[in-house]
């Protein structure tokens, strides 16, 4: 899972750079931006809140209780979500010039080319829906690495895409927007036919499984389970729909500054995406029968693991974002269409926001075990505390931010709340499931920071001093080079340093080493 996810967040990284340079960060990328986030919002919406969340754990329990090992229910859930997405996909096409609307509030993004691109990206809900639940079926199976390989082949559809949009002769017209035009065109139906292959790919992976599927329609008796748990799930889903609409509208009030958040905020998601989604993918089927055989200290085991590994494997990555987060907007997006003031904007964002990559992986793994419990209304309560201290800030740093810093104000707020939505989770499940072995994880985070302090202010110190050296006159240059020392450098000293204070977690992956060295 670590080695697809490292391939899909590389070749994600390489579109994104790709439309940077292609496109630039202007109000064509806005807009862009805006029109490519509706299709994932919506399917949230409509139903992929609620397959990410509780179909798992529900899946889970029908394979265990149904005689046919729970095909049916997986057969009823394809049917149900199907109906659902192709409902909502219909609704949300006619609707598109409504939700340019709710979600622009400003000339920064061009309210008719946001529309035209959201009629030709919008087909991609279903596909969403349709990918997300396949890919929970095939994990209840013990399948994790096609979909984790699927969203490759969509980041390859996309840069495909990109570069025919750039081989292309001419530019897309935004005064008047022309929904013909070829590279309009071009770029809204293949990001689309991107999404559709990341979810086609999976039914042939289903049917090696043994699965057949077949329409079900009617009453399960597991029905109002389900919805109980979806209300809760679709609740939550909502509120973070409300706070992505008031981050976008405060967001395109200045001219480039949802296109920096977004590239800061995928580039902050490469670690996570790597390390914290394999753990809590590998994790949640192990909480998910724990908690259906009420085995509580299993549970909170797998949770107090979970905290722990978390802190081991990001907080470093988390320094390095911190450190050389501005090295790192110059050396990969200062490029074509992008300045090197661009890149700095982006890499200021990421470098201050950074501190939330920790606190946003262990909310996410707290609420998978309100959800392993059956209890959706739990993490909807918590979501809703997130997103009032989340919406609160947002508009405060609107308000306070200087022109042009919008971005780095938008991307701390984001942090923020998820530090909070930490501290509120560890509490109420603390409240729910008794002792959680706090300390034992605090003491685990404040060795990852110290470890982390340490290793990369050694790797920075360095790093300055190269670039002193070698007195290259080129921003981009300095960047790569400040960039390469100080991942080079302080991460594996980080590591190094975990080892050294004799951090549990860190034991395993030492034991390993000193094997192979020992071979050798």
């Amino acid at each position: 899972m670590a080695i697809a996810t490292i391939v899909s967040r590389a070749s994600g990284l390489l579109s994104k750079l790709l439309l940077v340079t292609f496109v630039g960060v202007d109000v064509l990328n806005d807009s862009y931006q805006v029109a490519t986030t509706l299709p994932t919002m919506i399917n949230e919406l409509l139903l992929g809140g609620v397959l990410t969340s509780v179909a798992i754990p529900l899946l889970v329990r029908a394979e265990k209780e149904d005689g046919d090992g729970g095909e049916s229910y997986a057969q009823w859930m394809i049917t149900m979500a199907a109906v659902v997405l192709g409902i909502g996909t219909a609704v949300a096409i006619a609707c598109a010039p409504l939700l340019t609307a709710l979600f622009i509030d400003s000339s920064n993004a061009n309210p008719a080319l946001v529309t035209a691109f959201a009629y030709l990206v919008l087909p991609g809900i279903v596909f969403y829906g349709l990918s997300a639940l396949l890919g929970a079926i095939l994990n209840t199976r013990n399948v994790f690495g096609l979909p984790t390989w699927a969203p490759v082949l969509n980041n390859v559809v996309v840069i495909v895409t990109l570069c025919a949009y750039w081989l292309m002769p001419g530019e897309i017209s935004l005064d008047p927007v022309r929904m013909g035009e070829p590279k309009l065109l071009v770029l809204g139906l293949g990001t689309m036919a991107g999404v559709a292959l990341q979810a086609l790919v999976l039914v042939p992976a289903m049917r090696r499984t043994g699965f057949r599927f077949r329409w079900r329609w009617g009453w399960d008796r597991r029905l109002a389970e389900f919805g109980g748990l979806a209300f809760w799930v679709l609740l939550y889903v909502a509120l973070g729909f409300v706070s992505m609409v008031v981050l976008t509208r405060v967001a395109t009030g200045d001219d480039g500054a949802i296109t920096a958040y977004n590239m800061q905020w995928l580039i902050a998601q490469v670690p996570y995406g790597v390390l914290g989604v394999s753990l809590l993918t590998a994790l949640m089927p192990r909480m998910s029968r724990a908690a259906a055989a009420d085995d509580t200290g299993a549970l909170v085991g797998d949770l107090s693991f979970g905290n722990r590994m978390s802190a081991v494997l990001l907080m470093p990555f988390s320094a390095l974002l911190t450190v050389a987060g501005v090295s790192i907007g110059v050396a990969v997006f200062a490029h074509g269409e992008s300045t090197v003031e661009d890149g700095r904007q982006i890499g200021t964002a990421l470098a201050l926001s950074a501190f939330g990559l920790v606190p946003y992986a262990i909310t996410l793994l707290q609420l998978r075990v309100f959800y392993a419990l059956k209890d959706a209304r739990t993490p909807t309560l918590i979501q809703a505390v997130i997103v009032v201290v989340r919406i609160a800030l947002l508009y405060g740093f609107r308000e306070f931010s200087p022109p042009g810093k919008l971005a780095v104000g938008v991307s701390i707020a984001m942090s923020l709340s998820f530090v909070v939505g930490a501290l509120v989770g560890q509490v109420w499940l603390r409240v729910r499931l008794g002792r959680l072995r706090t300390g034992y994880t605090a003491w685990t985070i404040c060795l990852t920071v110290v470890a982390s302090a340490i290793a990369f202010g050694a790797a920075t110190g360095l790093a300055w001093l190269v670039v002193q050296i070698l007195g290259t006159g080129s921003p981009v240059l300095d960047a790569w080079v400040e960039l390469v020392i100080q991942g080079v450098v302080g991460l594996p000293l980080s590591f190094a340093l975990l080892a050294l204070f004799r951090v549990p977690e860190v034991k395993p992956a030492v034991a390993k080493i000193s094997r192979l060295v020992g071979r050798r």
